[in-house]
């Protein structure tokens, strides 16, 4: 259990069997010496008066929600990506507001299943359950309950994965209207397989001999991707050979940069991905193909990942190349087209 800096606890085995745990401040007396002040059996009542001899606010009350969640923002929240936190804190909002004054060990499941159904945003509620389940674990191990954890076994709303497949005219198109750090960005992010944030960081550092070393930014998953085989350099080898010919290099040494050498931030490329599709769809419309321009407006630069794993023809290497454990989330979600099979005839 997790105690205020000073505070200790002392523990005791009576004759009955039971344990006794007596609370103490670590402090001095008048005259400099070490001196343990009884604070008390009640948890609480021991951290308020630990708080006067701090001179510090009383903590908050751990016994609720609020308290856990506080906590888990300040120890677990800043070790996770920025992209995570800024996600999380989204969920924390929403969980603030409904369980921050509820005793954390009064909880129920039927009370997680009733705010889930009491929320309009059903996937958003799936992620926010999911948080509240990581921070419940923790109190346990905090001791701040001993109760099982609420949220487990607790049935999610049904979730759609998106379906989208960027077909090879609405590639195309997109990719012609576009500047050329933004056609380096679409052609690395589908020969990597990686996510968007990923494909920006990528630099001449992480090409180690005859693969390109990556590091997952989401799960910290490692891949060593080939540059070449037995044929020779690979297409990706070849596109990053073409990348380090160029004559002038990003400064910083990232793959995907301006003409003048400047890094592509992640809301450079964004805003140079949306004008290049505006451009496109208006050309499709002008051109009379309003569903080509349908389906231009309708394309994400994060369907280039599940285009590449569409795009593959063995399950199985298009998993490894995403960096997923398993095959099924692959299949699942980022396989986009149907398997290709033989007609009756």
């Amino acid at each position: 259990m997790k105690l205020p800096p000073r505070m200790l606890a002392r523990r005791r085995k009576l004759a009955s069997g039971k344990v006794w745990v007596g609370y103490y401040y670590n402090g001095r007396n008048a005259t400099g010496e070490r001196q343990e002040i009884p604070l008390g059996t009640d948890l609480q009542a021991a951290k308020r008066k630990w708080a006067e001899l701090e001179g510090t606010p009383p903590p908050a009350d751990a016994t609720l929600v609020g308290y856990a969640i506080d906590q888990y923002v300040k120890q677990v929240l800043p070790g996770l990506g920025v992209r995570t936190q800024a996600e999380y804190m989204k969920c924390i909002k929403q969980l603030r507001g409904a369980f921050a004054n509820a005793p954390i060990s009064a909880i129920k499941p039927s009370d997680i299943a009733r705010y889930r159904d009491a929320r309009t945003a059903k996937i958003r509620a799936n992620r926010e359950i999911a948080v509240l389940s990581a921070i419940y674990n923790l109190a346990r191990e905090w001791g701040y309950t001993t109760n099982e954890n609420p949220c487990t076994g607790i049935r999610k709303n049904k979730e759609v994965p998106r379906d989208y497949y960027a077909e090879t005219d609405v590639w195309d198109a997109v990719y012609d209207a576009g500047v050329i750090e933004l056609q380096d960005a679409m052609d690395l992010n589908y020969l990597t397989g990686q996510r968007p944030a990923d494909v920006i960081k990528m630099g001449k550092e992480h090409v180690r001999g005859d693969e390109l070393m990556v590091t997952q930014g989401k799960r910290g998953q490692k891949l060593r991707i080939q540059l070449r085989n037995a044929a020779g350099l690979t297409d990706l080898g070849l596109f990053i050979e073409k990348l380090k010919d160029r004559p002038v290099q990003c400064m910083s040494g990232h793959l995907v940069c301006t003409p003048n050498g400047t890094h592509v931030t992640a809301k450079m490329l964004r805003d140079r991905f949306e004008k290049a599709r505006a451009t496109a769809s208006a050309e499709a419309e002008a051109a009379g193909a309003p569903d080509l321009a349908k389906r231009i407006k309708a394309f994400q630069f994060r369907d280039i990942r599940p285009k590449a794993a569409s795009e593959i023809e063995s399950l199985d290497d298009a998993s490894k190349l995403l960096g997923h454990t398993n095959t099924n989330i692959t299949k699942r979600v980022y396989r986009r087209v149907g398997e290709r099979v033989k007609p009756t005839r």
